[in-house]
Formats: C-alpha cells, structure tokens, sequence
C-alpha cells in the first residue's frame, strides 16, 4: 500500500553511503550463528502488527534460538528513517520493501539477493509479484501481500438517503448520481471523498478512462494521454464541479480514509489493507464492492504488493534467510490469512482471508483480479513520484488547472525516465 505520505517521505536521491558492499558479497560468510539471535524487522503498518508478531512468534518457537524484535515506524517516518539507517550500516535486519523503492535500493546494493540463497524458492507466489521484485535477473524480495482496491461505502448513510448499495455492475455516473443524492452538508456528511491520492484513486480512474500512469515499457509517461486525463477529471469533479467531496485542504487536515471511518464520508475507493481499521471503527457499518466501469465500460484497477527483504549488512545473513523463507512459508501466509489484515501473496489462501471478515464482501478484491494491473514503476520510481505528487498537490489545491499540470507531469516524468 501506497499512502501519500509513503510516496513523498524519503524518495528523493537516496543518499546511502558507498561502502562497496556487494549484494551477494556481504555482512559475513552465512554461516549459521553460534548462539542466540536477535533479529530486527523493520515494519510500517500498526494494523499487521498484531499478525507480523503472531508469524515471528510461531518462527521462534520453531527457531528458538531466534528471536525477533519488530520495529514499527509510522508510514511518514519509514523511508526517511531507512535511508538514513541504510547509509549508516544499522538498518533493521529485514524490512518491508515496496516495488517503487526496490530498484533504488537493490541497485545501491543494500539488499541481499534472495535467488543466491540455498532453499529459494517463488513458486507460491504471482509471477508478477515475484518479478516486481526481481532487478537484473535476481529476486530481492520474497513476496508477502497484494492489494487491489475497491468502493467502500457507509450502509447507514445510504440507507439513510434511500440510495441502493453499490454493485459490480455500477459505472462512473452511478457514482457521481449517489454522491449526489448523499451529500448533505447541514449534516456535515459528502458523498465521497476523492484525494490526489494516486494507488487509491488517480491511477484507477486514469486507467478505467483507458488512460495510464506509465506505458508498459515504462520509459514514457501517460499522463499527457487525453484519456488519462479524463480520469483524473472524473476524480477532480467531485471536488470543483458537483462539490461533493471535501476540499483537499480538508483532506489534508484529516485524511480521507479517517473521514470515512468516522462517517463523514459516505463513499471512498480504498484498498483491502484499511479494512482493519474500518472494522474497528465504532459505529461504522460499512462494506465494499468493486471499483466502477469508466465511460467506455472499462474496468480496472491497479494491483501491488510488499515484500520481505534481506538487508545487505545485516550482522546475521543465515538467521535472517531463516525468517524470510518462513515469513514466505504457507504456515507463516495462513495465519497472516487468518487475521484477516491483508491478502496473503501465497497462491490460493485468498479465500482463507476472505472468510476471516465475514461481515465484508471481499471477495470483492480478488474478482477484479481479472482486471488488474501493476502499480506503475520503473527501475527509479522514487525519481519522479515526488515532482508528480507536488504538481497534484497544485492541480487538487486549486494552484494549477489540470491540463497543464498533467503536462508538467508528462515533461517531468519523461525526463526522468530518459535517464533510465
């Protein structure tokens, strides 16, 4: 998961010290120790934590000469205090990774390479997540969660207004007629929540117009694509056009999914990764369907996933191969099924996760499967998310009309990517 603030924190040139270290040269032999370890992992979501500690306690009772200490950093804070931590020979033993950082970081050589190690292997897992990971013909990360996203929705404000729930079938225009009908201002209730942010919305909407971020071959950039440009008004609209979302000043002082979960917000796309913290909510009876049909009837959404890395001068490489192949074992995806968090990346233990929140239909997620499509990356993401987000940033705020602010984009991205 992506959020705005995982983007822009820590992504610009990484600054990791050159220490010559080797990706299949590092830290010590990988022999096993001798002793006890204490191994760190390094994790940004206090929603998993619960799941990550039930996985690190049930490797140690298997390992018990390994023990695990999870650090958790907060989403603003993980990238910058990886970076730092990189360059400086004391980041966490293993870490979550995601697909726009991993090039960055496998090519300053800070991770181990998974394909060298003796036991590897990716079957279980979805080619495309597995290549996600994978940089010159060796895999970094072992593949842990994917996501895709879909149309949360407040059943009470809609029963409320009288507005039938959301179905597969609904399109863009039944979503702006219902935001519509559910806004209701006096109440201080929108009828959606529509943020610049890119995984949950910008890239779905762009996509489902039959636009897109990134071509396939990632070297250009398709915000300049008028059809992109279309989703990206559909998105901007219910802010400027049918005022039915909150302001972006007002997403900024309280982020969307916050909104939603406390039930100012009748309708947000979002992704299977906050169900935790909707389920938690008190008094939100809320539930999800799939991601509406553009104009065309195209349906789309972006798919992504973490992964559990090897860092490069880790003092206990062979420890940490342990707890990997583990945290990527069936046994180890089960009880991370099980919690309920997010859908394990291990192949056919998504129904596992489904029926662990029975009161949800998540099988939504998985049935736009068919129609997913990789979060844009290239071998540098972390290049030109941060001059896209400033310019949506502009473009959402009112500083910049969207025509010309996707064109910057385009100009800024191409560049970028020319240097690839």
């Amino acid at each position: 998961m992506f959020r705005k603030a995982l983007v822009l924190a820590g992504v610009g040139a990484l600054a990791l010290a050159a220490t010559g270290c080797s990706s299949s040269k590092s830290a010590s032999s990988g022999q096993a120790d001798s002793g006890p370890v204490t191994l760190t992992y390094g994790i940004w979501d206090a929603k998993q934590k619960p799941a990550m500690q039930a996985i690190a306690d049930a490797f140690h009772t298997a390992h018990p000469n390994i023990t695990i200490n999870i650090q958790l950093t907060p989403n603003a804070d993980y990238w910058t205090k990886l970076q730092t931590a990189a360059a400086s020979g004391t980041a966490p033993d293993v870490f979550w990774m995601n697909t726009p950082r991993v090039g960055l970081y496998a090519g300053q050589h800070q991770l181990l390479s998974l394909s060298d190690k003796p036991g590897f292997d990716n079957s279980p897992f979805p080619k495309a997540l597995n290549d996600s990971y994978t940089l010159d013909g060796k895999q970094y990360g072992m593949p842990k969660d994917f996501d895709t996203v879909g149309l949360w929705f407040n059943k009470k404000l809609f029963d409320a207004a009288g507005v039938k729930y959301p179905t597969a079938s609904w399109t863009w225009q039944d979503v702006i007629s219902a935001a519509q009908k559910l806004n209701d201002p006096s109440k201080g209730v929108w009828g959606i929540a529509s943020p610049d942010w890119t995984q949950e919305n910008l890239f779905n909407t762009m996509l489902q117009a039959g636009g897109q971020a990134i071509t396939p071959d990632h070297k250009k950039s398709g915000f300049d694509d008028p059809k992109s440009l279309a989703g990206l008004q559909y998105a901007l609209d219910f802010i400027t056009k049918y005022h039915v979302s909150p302001t972006a000043q007002q997403m900024t002082d309280t982020q969307p999914d916050q909104l939603f979960a406390s039930g100012k917000v009748a309708m947000f796309a979002d992704g299977d990764y906050d169900m935790p913290e909707y389920k938690a909510a008190a008094g939100l009876d809320a539930d999800v369907a799939p991601l509406p049909a553009g104009p065309d009837g195209k349906k789309a959404t972006v798919i992504n996933g973490l992964a559990n890395v090897i860092y490069a001068k880790t003092k206990h490489p062979q420890a940490a191969w342990e707890f990997v192949q583990y945290l990527g074992s069936k046994e180890a995806n089960e009880i991370q099924a099980k919690t309920g968090t997010v859908i394990p990346a291990y192949n056919g233990l998504s129904a596992t996760w489904v029926a662990s929140t029975p009161q949800y239909h998540l099988q939504s997620f998985i049935d736009q499967l068919d129609v997913a499509v990789p979060y844009p990356v290239s071998k540098n993401t972390a290049a030109w998310t941060t001059p896209m987000q400033t310019t949506l940033d502009q473009i959402w705020g009112g500083q910049l009309d969207l025509t010309t602010g996707a064109k910057q984009i385009a100009a800024q991205m191409n560049a970028e990517l020319a240097k690839e």
